[in-house]
C-alpha cells in the first residue's frame, strides 16, 4: 500500500492542554508519528515524502484571514509582555458575526476554540506538511490508486474553515476531499474518529456536493459537545448531505460495524466514486479518552467492512493516542482495508 508522511510534521510538539479546569500534558505529541509510522509498516505500507503542492489546495478549504493568521501568530504573540511560548486564548467571541479584532490576544481567540490546540513557532509549518501529506494522497488516488495512507499530524478535522480547535489547524480530510473533487471525482468523508468531524461537517454543511458522514460518541457528553447530534442533517443546498451517527459511550465491535452498516448505505445513495476515511483509531477501548470500546480485531472488520464498498479509499490519520495498542490498531485496520 502507498503512504505518504513528512518529518517535519514531528516538530510540533505541543506542550499544554487543559481539561476539566487542569493543565495537562498534551497528548498529541510527536511519538505518535513513529508509533503509527511503524504500525503501517507492518501492515505493508512504503512511504514516501510528499511533494509540496503549494497553498492554493489548502486555501480551497480555509480562508485567507485564518491561514494568515496562523502563519503570523505565534511571533506577534511572542511580542506581548510575558506571554507564554504556545499561543493559547483566554477570550472568545459569543459568535462568528461579532467583530474582527486587530490585537494578536483576540485574533487568537476568535480563530481558536479551545485551549487544546497551542500554537508554537513549528505549529504552521507541521500542519502545512500534515496538509500536503494528505494533498499528495489525494492526487495518488486521482491518478488511479485503490487505497492510499496519508499519516497526517497534526491531525484535522476539527478545524473549521477559519477555526482551530481539538489539535487540529488544517483540514486535512476537507483539503483532500476538495482535491478530489476539484479532479472530477465524487467524494465522500467517512469519519470513523471517536469524536465527532465538527470542523469537517461545518465547512461542507451547506453544501451537496460533499457527503460527510461521522460515526462517533455521543457529544451530549463528549467532546466537541455542541456539534455531531442527529438532528444535523446540513443546510441549504447541503441539506441531507451530512449524516451523524452518535453512537452511546462504550460501544462494542457488534453495534458498531451494525452503525457502519448504516453509513455504508448512505454513501451508497449518494453515488460517491471515493471515500476520504477520517481514520481516528481512538475509538479503542484502550484509548486515553475512553469515548467507546471498539477492540484491535474490530478494526480489522471496520477495515474490511469499509474495504467492501468497493471505492478507492484515502485513509486520513486523525486521532488515536499513545498506548500500548495504538500501533497494533493500525495494523490492523490496514489488514482489515487489504484482506
Amino acid at each position: 500500500m502507498k503512504a505518504f508522511l513528512d518529518p517535519r510534521q514531528a516538530r510540533h510538539d505541543p506542550k499544554h492542554f487543559m481539561a476539566n479546569g487542569v493543565w495537562l500534558p498534551n497528548p498529541e505529541v510527536p511519538a505518535r508519528v513513529e508509533i503509527l509510522r511503524l504500525g503501517a509498516e507492518a501492515a505493508g505500507c512504503a512511504f514516501d515524502v510528499p511533494d509540496d503542492a503549494g497553498q492554493v489546495p489548502i486555501a480551497a478549504v480555509h480562508t485567507p484571514e485564518y491561514l494568515a493568521f496562523l502563519r503570523t501568530i505565534h511571533a506577534r504573540w511572542m511580542r506581548i509582555e510575558g506571554a507564554s511560548d504556545e499561543v493559547i486564548p483566554n477570550v472568545h467571541p459569543a459568535n462568528r458575526s461579532d467583530g474582527y479584532p486587530l490585537s494578536a490576544g483576540g485574533q487568537a481567540g476568535w480563530h481558536q476554540a479551545d485551549t487544546a490546540c497551542p500554537i508554537s513557532a513549528e505549529t504552521w509549518g507541521a500542519a502545512y506538511w500534515s496538509a500536503q501529506t494528505a494533498i499528495a494522497a489525494a492526487d495518488t488516488i486521482a491518478a488511479g490508486d485503490r487505497v492510499v495512507y496519508a499519516l497526517c499530524r497534526p491531525p484535522g478535522h476539527h478545524a473549521f474553515a477559519d477555526l482551530a480547535g481539538g489539535f487540529c489547524f488544517l483540514n486535512n480530510a476537507a483539503i483532500a476531499a476538495q482535491r478530489l473533487l476539484d479532479k472530477g471525482l465524487r467524494p465522500t468523508i467517512l469519519d470513523v474518529d471517536v469524536h465527532h468531524g465538527n470542523g469537517t461537517q461545518g465547512i461542507f454543511y451547506t453544501r451537496g456536493d460533499v457527503l460527510t458522514v461521522s460515526l462517533h460518541a455521543d457529544p451530549a457528553r463528549f467532546y466537541p459537545f455542541f456539534w455531531g447530534h442527529a438532528q444535523e442533517r446540513g443546510q441549504g443546498a447541503g441539506l441531507g448531505a451530512n449524516l451523524n451517527l452518535p453512537l452511546p459511550r462504550g460501544t462494542d465491535d457488534d453495534t458498531y460495524l451494525k452503525t457502519l452498516g448504516m453509513a455504508v448505505e448512505r454513501i451508497d445513495a449518494f453515488g460517491a466514486d471515493v471515500i476520504v476515511v477520517a481514520l481516528g483509531l481512538d475509538a479503542h477501548i484502550d484509548d486515553p479518552f475512553k469515548g467507546l470500546a471498539v477492540t484491535t480485531e474490530g478494526f480489522t472488520r471496520i477495515g474490511a467492512a469499509i474495504a467492501a464498498t468497493g471505492r478507492p479509499l484515502l485513509l486520513v490519520q486523525e486521532g488515536g493516542y499513545v498506548s500500548d495498542a495504538l500501533g497494533g490498531n493500525l495494523t490492523s485496520f490496514l489488514n482489515g482495508v487489504q484482506a
